[in-house]
């Protein structure tokens, strides 16, 4: 099978996955905020929001076992992967539990003068926090696991537990909503289990079907490749740990001076941004495996072109989503949600706004993570990852509203972190910025902007309502295909067209086949 014809086959899976879990999860979320209250939904995104994170942190750091996986795989070196596997197993259990004893201690601090949260709510949120601790141990035993099912590109697999961990989430809200004790403890200690279950269930499935998924540490050893792999490792939990610290750190600084109320409208944000950004992620985690496979396969050029093509693709794809919902946000969460939270409203477009910001240089920093010096540009990345919660705090001091933790955020998380990774794909990859400029920028801005213009006319016109909202979704749809056409290189639109037609080939194939079956 193609290189083309493999993305497409697992873009779909996880196309068809997404479709399905989208839908789940916002209606998940309204039952829990009607459950929960708001009070108790903002100390859950407070205190037990990491375990939200999970995910993140699992992918985040299957990066690095990912990267010398698809290396190898590209190099040919079966025996390879099973040190790889093998060193990656003892890496990350080391890591898991220095995880958890930081976690632990750091507790201490959040429950005595840091959070602020209501003296007949402190046990219910001890008891989450507790939940998360013991998820997240586990959460990074299993990231080799992880990393092996990216390597081998099996999205079907993901696909299938993805529906499955969506309604068993939905399954844990039902619950919540019925249950007679403590709602809040209840939600956090069925969230770990179901965290346990998932990664319990991707275990077993790799210890079956693939054969680099054998521990036997004391046959598959390479100590220099193991130094090689701590470094790398080292160096990127430094980097995506800053990054989880600063999401969480950010909504403790937020609790701290404004309470638990405005942490359940950042969570709303947060839920918004995340399902739209599954749109992006979905094509971005079927292309990953093919950029570290051609560093492997020492095609450094085929890997900066098929970055640069999908920053481009993965930006579009969330601004297609995501500029219709900034235009008519306030009548979108008045459908989903019974009661929206203060602030609401503006958290979720600004969130949106800031990872719109990342979105483009998002993939220009995976190739910079592949080609394996990263010492310097992982350290100043952990440090612009961090330097939000210091100003954020300074701002707050200061009298500032709290909108300005996200102006903040997209400032130095967005576009001066996003130029730090541009200036390494230069300087480590080959990268010209001319090249950046021709490929990405300017064929994802313009048609933004022309969405924009289009979409806010029937919202300067209108009134709110369902048909405003179908305007602005219409508007903005047709100026989108417009512009991305008018961009599109000439063989761009030659693989657009080849790729509708091998869909419809297969579609009347299918079509054909049970008809034929359908006869006596």
């Amino acid at each position: 099978m193609s290189t083309a014809n493999r993305v497409i086959k697992n873009t779909g899976f996880l196309y068809a996955k997404m479709g399905i879990t989208v839908f789940v999860s916002l209606y998940t979320t309204r039952l829990l905020l009607s459950s929960l209250g708001t009070t108790d939904f903002g100390i859950f995104n407070v205190v037990g929001g990491a375990i939200a994170m999970l995910g993140f942190l699992n992918a985040a750091m299957a990066g690095a076992t990912q990267r010398f996986m698809s290396i190898a795989e590209g190099e040919g070196k079966q025996e390879k992967k099973k040190i790889i596997f093998n060193i990656s197993v003892i890496l990350h259990l080391i890591i898991a539990f220095i995880i958890g004893f930081v976690l632990l201690a750091v507790g201490y601090f959040f429950f005595n003068g840091i959070l602020n949260i209501p003296d007949d709510r402190v046990f219910a949120a001890k008891i989450v926090y507790g939940s998360m601790i013991i998820s997240t141990m586990f959460t990074v035993i299993t990231v080799p696991y992880d990393a092996v099912l990216n390597s081998r590109e099996n999205m079907l697999y993901y696909a299938i537990v993805g529906v499955m961990e969506s309604f068993l989430k939905l399954a844990v809200a039902f619950i919540v909503v019925y249950a007679l004790q403590d709602k809040l403890i209840v939600y956090g200690i069925l969230m770990a289990v179901i965290s346990l279950l998932v990664m319990a269930v991707m275990c077993i499935y790799c210890h079956r079907n693939y054969e680099e998924c054998t521990i036997a540490p004391g046959r598959y050893w390479d100590r220099d490749l193991m130094k090689k792999m701590t470094a790398f490792a080292g160096w990127n939990l430094l980097n995506n740990a800053s990054r989880m610290i600063s999401q969480y750190g950010l909504s403790v600084v937020l609790n701290n001076f404004f309470g638990a109320i405005l942490n359940a409208a950042q969570g709303i944000a947060n839920q918004i941004s995340g399902q739209l950004m599954a749109f992006s992620n979905t094509m971005i985690k079927a292309v990953s495996p093919v950029i570290a496979k051609s560093e492997g396969a020492g095609e450094r050029a085929m890997m900066v072109n098929a970055s640069l093509l999908s920053a481009k693709y993965g930006y579009l794809l969330f601004a297609f989503f995501a500029v219709p919902f900034i235009l008519d946000t306030p009548y979108i969460l008045q459908i989903w949600l019974k009661d929206v939270p203060d602030w609401a409203v503006l958290f979720v477009r600004l969130q949106l706004i800031r990872l719109l910001v990342e979105q483009l240089t998002l993939m220009v920093g995976r190739t910079v993570e592949v080609q394996g010096d990263v010492k310097v540009y992982f350290a100043l990345q952990s440090f612009l990852n961090i330097l939000p919660i210091i100003l954020t705090y300074l701002f707050f001091s200061f009298g500032f509203p709290p909108y300005y933790l996200y102006i903040i955020w997209i400032l130095v998380g967005g576009i001066i972190s996003g130029g730090v990774c541009v200036y390494f794909a230069m300087l480590k990859c080959g990268l010209k910025f001319s090249d950046f400029v021709r490929k990405v920028v300017s064929p994802s801005i313009v048609p933004t902007l022309i969405m924009l213009i289009t979409g806010f006319i029937p919202i300067y016109w209108m009134e709110e309502s369902f048909f405003r909202l179908l305007l602005v979704v219409i508007m903005t749809t047709i100026s989108f295909i417009i512009m991305v056409y008018v961009f599109m290189k000439k063989e761009e639109r030659i693989l657009i067209f080849n790729l509708i037609k091998l869909v419809r080939t297969k579609i009347l194939k299918s079509k054909n086949i049970s008809s034929a079956s359908g006869q006596p």
